[in-house]
């Protein structure tokens, strides 16, 4: 018997593409215009913005995803009283399916702006449309054959940074190998790319572009638009992570507005997590992929507006001649103005102390495990380097694919740094192996590929194994750069010091700037804690306005 379909689209189907009653479309009528389209007629293009959320009241229209190769696949027809659209719609974001009339369609055509008002003024029928935009995108991710192309060889550090921050910004794309696949081969030959041009991107709108970087494939797929230097918002988060998103969520809700920055993708550190099984209202554990997805959408559905990836490198504050807003100084070298200021930015990863790290980084040194990484060590060894709450939950996920996980502790135990349930979960894994009292020696390989890892222990007793892959979750150094031209006040190990008194806690030593999450002295490093002060900074910056009003 051949196994059931387990994809989003065939145990969610009724969730994602219901129709709505007549009474329920007649509430939706004032927020959006009516339109007619005749048989044929595009009502979406991949590539292009879409008009926004589209209820069908007369008439079908065909949804497709375009593929590599320029060919359409079906996704659905939507008839009378469906509606079409996914999460690219509530931000005004480029389509990624094309849409055409089956026959003469009568459509109630709903903006993004006004789609996000009718979330939030019909509850619970905004509910519904919200869980189908999400599992559509869901859907789209799994199927793989939507949005950009990447075209190179499997396993390599460039390919495998592309797909990352895709996976981490929760955009659909098509991997293609060079090696292996013919149709990567053929596209290959109709662009006239030489091998060492690789890897490509193709956009959704047949844009090519050779090995870009981030920040290039993100203008390129419309995932970041241009930030107006003239408007002022309430205020800047600089950081999308757990404390971030939070403050972004509460701030937008009670009527701000919010822009969010963040270097790479929406989730920070707890993104990255495997599972997070000790997060209240979550029995049976969530990813952190999951659990920051939801957060990143429910922002936007309030209506905070998303720049991500944008790195800020400068902070100028108000001058107090006149100047009440802050500067934002970002890496393009454009700016933003806001009237507060959030630093949610956590930190940045800690980087093993060993020769030669450098050259691993791209293709087999890895700061978080994800799908995608257990993709290229299925069946195989390999060595995990930390011993706090995110070692244990990589550890515990990489140990359902590889043949071997050596976990290797600087200290005595686990027990110190560890969650009992994680030390627990470990001790009971027949293929993990933890190693305390141990370091890494040294890294052999060749072309950027790891070949083999030797680690010694206490004693001086060096061990070498034919490891490709290294994980490491060794903590973080602060990220506090940017924050220089402002003089806030830093400890001793570069965090940023806030105050004493309880109506003060968040604040920093610069009016108007405040700090929550990892990037704060004496913060707790877990996610309920970051998604708490990201709530109450709100409450600190309506203070904060109050009292420059």
């Amino acid at each position: 018997m051949a196994p059931a379909d387990q994809s989003t689209f065939a145990t969610r189907y009724a969730q994602m593409f219901f129709s709505l009653e007549p009474d329920e479309i007649e509430r939706t009528r004032r927020f959006g215009t009516c339109r007619r389209y005749t048989p044929g007629e595009a009502l979406a293009n991949v590539g292009e913005i879409a008009q926004g959320l589209t209820i069908i009241i007369d008439g079908h229209v065909d949804v497709s995803s375009r593929e590599a190769s320029g060919n359409s696949r079906l996704i659905v027809t939507h008839g009378p009283g469906s509606f079409m659209g996914e999460l690219a719609q509530l931000s005004g974001r480029p389509a990624l399916i094309d849409a055409y009339a089956n026959d003469h369609v009568h459509a109630l055509v709903i903006p993004p702006e006004r789609l996000r008002a009718l979330l939030i003024a019909e509850a619970e029928l905004g509910e519904r449309i919200m869980r189908a935009l999400i599992l559509r995108r869901v859907g789209l991710i799994e199927r793989g054959d939507a949005g950009p192309v990447i075209l190179g060889r499997r396993g390599n550090g460039d390919v495998l940074r592309l797909e990352n921050f895709l996976r981490r910004n929760g955009h659909p794309h098509q991997s293609l190998d060079c090696e292996t696949d013919v149709e990567a081969r053929e596209l290959i030959e109709k662009f006239n790319i030489d091998a060492s041009q690789l890897p490509i991107v193709v956009c959704p709108g047949g844009e090519l572009l050779r090995n870009p970087s981030e920040f290039e494939l993100a203008r390129c797929i419309g995932l970041l638009g241009p930030i107006d230097p003239n408007k002022i918002y309430d205020v800047a988060v600089v950081g999308a992570g757990p404390s971030g998103l939070a403050t972004a969520v509460y701030a937008a809700s009670e009527g701000l507005s919010v822009v969010v920055f963040d270097c790479r993708a929406f989730g920070g550190q707890a993104g990255a997590s495997a599972r997070i099984e000790n997060y209240l209202g979550f029995p049976t554990g969530i990813s952190g992929m999951a659990l920051m997805g939801r957060a990143f959408s429910q922002a936007q559905k309030f209506g905070a507006e998303m720049a991500i990836p944008t790195e800020v490198v400068g902070l100028k504050a108000p001058n107090g001649k006149g100047d009440k807003n802050f500067v934002l100084t970002l890496k393009d070298k454009s700016q933003a103005r806001a009237r507060a200021v959030v630093a949610a930015n956590g930190a940045r990863y800690r980087r093993l102390d060993v020769e030669g790290l450098e050259d691993f980084e791209a293709a087999s040194v890895h700061y978080w495990a994800s799908p995608l990484e257990t993709k290229l060590c299925e069946g195989e060894e390999v060595a995990l380097v930390g011993a706090g709450n995110s070692a244990g939950q990589a550890t515990v996920f990489l140990a359902s694919h590889a043949a071997k996980v050596w976990l290797l502790v600087r200290g005595p135990n686990l027990e110190a740094s560890m969650s009992r349930y994680l030390v627990d979960r470990i001790e009971g894994l027949p293929n993990v192996e933890v190693l305390t009292r141990t370091q890494i020696a040294g890294l052999e390989g060749s072309e950027g590929t790891l070949e083999a890892i030797r680690w010694r222990n206490a004693e001086g007793s060096e061990t070498r194994r034919p490891v490709r892959h290294l994980f490491s979750f060794i903590g973080v150094d602060p990220n506090t750069e940017w924050l220089a031209e402002t003089g806030a006040t830093l400890d001793d190990k570069g965090f940023v010091v806030t105050g004493s008194d309880p109506e003060a806690r968040l604040a920093t030593s610069v009016h108007g700037l405040f700090a929550v999450g990892d990037i704060r002295s004496g913060s707790v490093k877990r996610v309920a804690a970051c998604v708490g002060e990201g709530a109450q900074v709100v409450a600190a910056l309506h203070r904060h306005f109050a009292m420059d009003a």
